[in-house]
């Protein structure tokens, strides 16, 4: 029999906390879809059905039961196991090995790394860049030990603390209706077609959660970063919502207009996220720390 993979083994394990498969795939950040894959890879592995699932939700069968509490105890040692293997190579390790959101990773995480260089003159920095949905994911999975991301949830095995705010505009090209209005409400918003960014993105999240409730309009196009979607917007292919930090510059040179937006500004923090069973290294506990002190650059 080839052995399963403990991920395998903690999605079946959390069902069983939880009460059903899809309530696991939320706290660990999967989709239903890739859940479901690897649930029916486990029943295969072990040729046993684990897990009944109907239009009424999922549970385990006896046999998946049985599994999970073994599993349960196996998962235990395999966290112990990680704990101690991480804290041995964080004695000795100079890579600081991140991933963050686009907006963070275009422009703070630049600066906030060669700050830390100052402090820490031997360290390697490497740093991925995905959305906030993909960056919370391979945090989730072990792939990267710590995340910067800008979405308003984490998955719950997640630790998460704040490292700073941002502020999403409206954003428009000069020739653009609104450019000539004082302010637009976010009912407006709703009601238009905008340029948006793809699902996972914080940005994306952000804004759903600022609308949620009033009746959209679908957007206008779906873009997969932060520049495209200001080009966009630029072009003439509808207003944008976007962070404050990466319009800046297109507003700085006229290529884009701020709309005000009336009430309460759309805000979201920014925040640095690991796995609650695994401690920090020594040098991502130390960038952490920098980035909450009163001089954090994220503030």
């Amino acid at each position: 029999m080839t052995w399963p993979l403990l991920a395998d083994l903690e999605l079946l394990v959390r069902s069983d906390q939880l009460g059903s498969l899809s309530a696991a795939a939320r706290e660990l950040g999967l989709s239903q879809p890739e859940a479901s894959r690897r649930l029916s890879r486990l029943e295969g592995q072990l040729d046993q059905q684990l897990m009944v699932r109907s239009h009424t939700g999922s549970r385990l069968t006896k046999a998946g039961e049985l599994v999970a509490e073994w599993s349960n105890q196996l998962l235990d040692q395999a966290t112990q196991w990680q704990a101690g293997v991480a804290a041995l190579h964080a004695r000795t390790s100079t890579q600081l090995l991140l991933a963050a959101s686009q907006t963070i990773a275009e422009y703070l995480a630049p600066r906030w790394l060669a700050a830390f260089r100052t402090l820490h003159e031997d360290v390697v920095a490497r740093l991925e860049v995905h959305n906030s949905a993909h960056v919370a994911a391979l945090v989730a999975s072990g792939e990267t030990e710590l995340g910067l991301v800008e979405s308003p949830s984490v998955p719950a095995m997640l630790e998460s603390v704040s490292i700073g705010r941002d502020r999403l505009v409206v954003v428009v090209a000069p020739g653009h209706p609104w450019s000539k209005r004082r302010s637009i409400r976010i009912q407006d918003v709703a009601a238009t077609s905008l340029v948006v960014r793809e699902p996972g993105s914080g940005t994306r999240e952000t804004l759903e959660q600022a609308l949620e409730g009033l009746p959209c309009t679908p957007s206008a196009l779906e873009l997969p970063s932060n520049a495209a979607v200001l080009s966009a917007a630029a072009a003439g292919g509808g207003p944008a919502v976007v962070s404050a930090l990466a319009a800046r510059g297109a507003i700085a040179d006229g290529r884009l207009l701020r709309v005000p937006l009336s009430g309460r500004p759309l805000e979201r923090e920014l925040r640095a996220v690991w796995r609650r069973d695994i401690p920090l290294g020594h040098l991502a506990e130390a960038f952490v720390a920098m980035l909450r002190t009163d001089e954090g650059m994220g503030r």
